[in-house]
């Protein structure tokens, strides 16, 4: 039997998608959470960041999934850790072994049943000090911050200049040319999300619409660089701490809907 083909609705730049396509992407994000979940009740010292690739795997697969990250693009694991200095894009790898006191993001994506979903979470390992946990708790509030500006028919740069205020309030920094994505019928779609915005940017958020908030919170500079060993992985430039949540939202008639955090 041939597959019926996905409808695709678009206004401007945004795919809106139906009923039926925002059911399979709350499948996947079920999948995506109880990745998180797993890793959440698992990470510690001692871990190494190629051990949590390896539950990412593992336990998306065996709920007939497939990790998003997984050669998309040429990067060749299935999740990203990023620790300490490192903004977002760590490689997983047997010698990078999870100390007390770091601080580190982990990015599951999940595609399932060609739905796809996006989320992280920021884990202390241990005890850490005040300066990084402040930062931790501050990149989440971050978030919180962008989900209440995610209201039908209002542009996408309100939700952006609101993160962006209340991160220079706590007085950290936003990555400007790193943002957040449109997600749901393919890994990344339009529009790019920017955490920097100016009030009233950007296209309207309607309903329908599903894409990341996941600012990326720098404690010193907001610059960066990428390694140029293996092309994807993002340093703070100063080699201060990053933080990242990440939550897959998507805009409803009234407000909004958290596919997976």
């Amino acid at each position: 039997m041939r597959r019926r083909k996905k409808r695709i609705m678009k206004v401007g730049n945004v795919l809106v998608k139906s009923r039926s396509q925002l059911d399979g992407i709350r499948e996947s994000g079920k999948i995506n959470t109880s990745v998180l979940d797993y890793v959440e009740e698992h990470i510690g010292a001692g871990i190494s960041t190629a051990q949590i690739d390896r539950w990412v795997y593992d336990l998306t697969t065996e709920q007939g999934a497939v990790p998003a990250p997984l050669n998309f693009e040429g990067f060749p694991k299935s999740v990203c850790t990023s620790r300490n200095s490192i903004v977002c894009h760590g490689i997983p790898n047997e010698e990078e072994i999870l100390k007390e006191g770091d601080i580190i993001n982990v990015d599951v994506s999940t595609a399932y049943k060609g739905y796809y979903s996006d989320a992280s979470r920021m884990f202390c390992i241990g005890s850490v000090s005040r300066d990084k946990k402040r930062l931790v708790q501050a990149a989440r509030e971050a978030v919180r911050v962008g989900l209440m500006e995610v209201k039908p028919w209002k542009p996408i740069g309100d939700m952006g200049h609101a993160v962006h205020m209340f991160v220079r309030s706590q007085g950290y920094t936003v990555v400007e040319e790193i943002g957040g994505h449109g997600v749901g019928l393919q890994f990344h779609e339009d529009p790019w999300v920017s955490y920097v915005a100016p009030k009233g940017s950007g296209e309207l958020m309607v309903p329908g619409m599903v894409f990341t908030i996941e600012p990326m919170v720098n404690m010193g500079s907001p610059d960066f660089y990428v390694d140029e060993g293996n092309g994807w992985t993002v340093y703070t430039a100063d080699g201060m701490p990053s933080a990242q949540w990440e939550v897959t939202v998507a805009v409803t008639e009234n407000g909004y809907e958290i596919m997976s955090w």
